[in-house]
């Protein structure tokens, strides 16, 4: 479940879904990834966030959160750590025209999460390829981690 980040992006460029293949309401293929504490900190490390909550067990426990947590924003790592190599939202050249995320409980070192994934909408506007998505991240438990609506804009 736990695997290691293709740095490379243009890698599997050729296996990518591209416009035509996105459905409006159709399921995205997502797997289930296995958080690690060395991914929480090798993320909190890439953002230059080190924040005790993240890094402190004793402090942890201490916190309302009673252990060690994720960013809220480990989604971003999540987003392509649940996706397989052909997804479209993985594609070079993708920019983020906009997104707004919600946050119920934090993710933690040892969670197994699942992505459910969809295109809502899409559409041209100015000869740029609009897509309308929503993503939600559960834990092993079922409990949402954190759902967010965004768009994109897809290369040509």
């Amino acid at each position: 479940m736990s695997a290691q980040f293709e740095t490379d992006f243009w890698k599997d460029e050729k296996r990518r879904k591209i416009w035509d293949d996105i459905v409006p309401g159709e399921p995205r293929k997502t797997i289930p990834y296995l958080l690690t504490l060395e991914a929480i900190h090798k993320y909190c490390e890439s953002v230059g966030d080190r924040h005790p909550l993240y890094y402190d067990e004793a402090y942890a426990k201490a916190s309302p959160y009673g252990g060690l947590i994720a960013p809220p924003s480990i989604h971003i790592l999540l987003m392509f750590s649940c996706t397989p190599i052909d997804d479209w939202m993985r594609s070079p050249g993708t920019i983020n025209a906009g997104q707004s995320w919600s946050y119920n409980i934090p993710a933690r070192p040892g969670d197994t999460i699942t992505l459910q994934a969809r295109a809502l909408d899409k559409f041209m506007k100015k000869d740029r390829l609009f897509v309308v998505h929503d993503n939600v991240f559960f834990n092993q438990h079922g409990q949402v981690i954190c759902s967010g609506r965004g768009q994109t804009i897809r290369p040509m």
